[in-house]
């Protein structure tokens, strides 16, 4: 069941969400000697990246971390839309983590192939139940999260990972819901007023997940918590 939690600005919710992937990280180390966690792109987590990467440093046992995206634009690593990219940036270059955890969508090969390279890289790691410990989501003014577009023939695909084209000719690689779904814990992240109103219609409104694509996501055994600020959840009753 999905639960919110509020606090005062942007800020102290990067904070809420770093707290929350240590605690993740801690118990699946406990469990299980390992933790995954499938990091978003856009600019709602960045704050977060910078909290692991420097105050909360010391609290995760990153040599034990395993890092793996929920969806990337076709475009080389080093390039400035890159998700790989930004996070590499604010997070990874700052940590002790073994290349070799790190298991980036490749944007740079053409869409199909990269779709089904994270496939086999997906399989080889969980086997065909591709449970993360933990996913970070964000969710656009569309309701879009990942790369899960409304009207998109991706929000029917049965593929663990799909292949988004797009208007803007960037094409996205993609994480669905059914694998997003699989998780031990979904993390939402969303701040600004401006996602007060779809906030409110993607928890209020009749299903209809063409439309609202966040209504997709729904662990089949998990927890999912949205993790808002004050100006995004002025709508919402915690």
């Amino acid at each position: 069941m999905s639960r919110f939690q509020i606090f005062p600005d942007a800020e102290a919710t990067a904070r809420a969400a770093a707290e929350r992937f240590v605690a993740a990280a801690e118990r699946a180390i406990s469990a299980r000697g390992r933790f995954s966690v499938a990091l978003s792109g856009g600019n709602t987590p960045l704050p977060t990246y910078r909290l692991l990467a420097s105050e909360f440093a010391g609290q995760v046992a990153w040599s034990k971390t395993q890092v793996f995206w929920v969806d990337e634009r076709c475009v080389p690593p080093a390039h400035e839309a890159s998700n790989y990219g930004a996070a590499r940036r604010e997070l990874l270059v700052h940590l002790p983590i073994p290349p070799d955890n790190i298991y980036r969508m490749e944007g740079e090969l053409p869409p199909k192939f990269a779709a089904e390279s994270y496939i086999r890289t997906l399989d080889a790691y969980f086997g065909h139940k591709r449970r993360l410990d933990l996913v970070l989501l964000g969710m656009g003014t569309n309701a879009h999260t990942a790369s899960l577009f409304p009207g998109d023939d991706a929000l029917r695909s049965i593929m663990p990972v799909t292949v988004v084209p797009r208007e803007d000719g960037i094409t996205r690689l993609t994480l669905t819901a059914a694998t997003i779904n699989e998780a031990r814990e979904i993390c939402f992240l969303v701040s600004g007023a401006e996602k007060a109103d779809i906030l409110w219609e993607v928890h209020h409104s009749a299903p209809d997940p063409l439309k609202y694509p966040a209504q997709l996501i729904h662990p089949v055994d998990g927890q999912l918590v949205w993790l808002l600020d004050e100006a995004a959840a002025n709508y919402v009753d915690a």
